[in-house]
């Protein structure tokens, strides 16, 4: 019997918080919620570590370095995504790092800010507000769709 497996696809995300504010990025040219603040984050590449992938993305996207030691896993959000994507989303905090966040990738960010965590903007995507929300809650595991 010859039966096709479901996939999944992964994707980590970098909480950097700061004197009780979070970095965000706000998302251009993606064609994905273009125009609403994301977290430092991007998918899994084959043979890649969920934290490896969160140290390679976090470089690329605010020139920061972090070693996986100092990343500290805080949820995981189960999603499903319009078009029949489904995502296992790993939540990280940065426990530590070297360097200045910058926009690294102005092709894709039109800018990085620092947000209070009890402000959050509005058009923020939302599986990355319920991702913030949970972290704050303290509740290490949802369903998102």
């Amino acid at each position: 019997m010859d039966e096709q497996r479901h996939t999944l696809r992964c994707a980590a995300y970098a909480l950097i918080i700061k004197a009780n504010k979070i970095l965000l990025l706000l998302r251009r040219n993606t064609g994905w919620m273009d125009g609403y603040y994301g977290l430092p984050a991007g998918h899994l590449e084959k043979g890649e570590s969920i934290t490896g992938a969160l140290v390679r993305e976090v470089h690329e996207e605010v020139g920061i370095k972090i070693k996986p030691e100092n990343l500290k896993f805080v949820h995981v959000m189960h999603r499903h995504e319009m078009g029949n994507f489904e995502y296992i989303d790993f939540f990280f905090l940065l426990m530590k790092w070297q360097g200045d966040p910058i926009n690294n990738e102005p092709e894709k960010a039109a800018n990085i800010k620092w947000f209070d965590l009890e402000l959050l903007p509005k058009n923020i995507v939302p599986n990355v507000k319920a991702g913030i929300d949970n972290y704050k809650n303290r509740k290490v595991f949802s369903d998102f769709s």
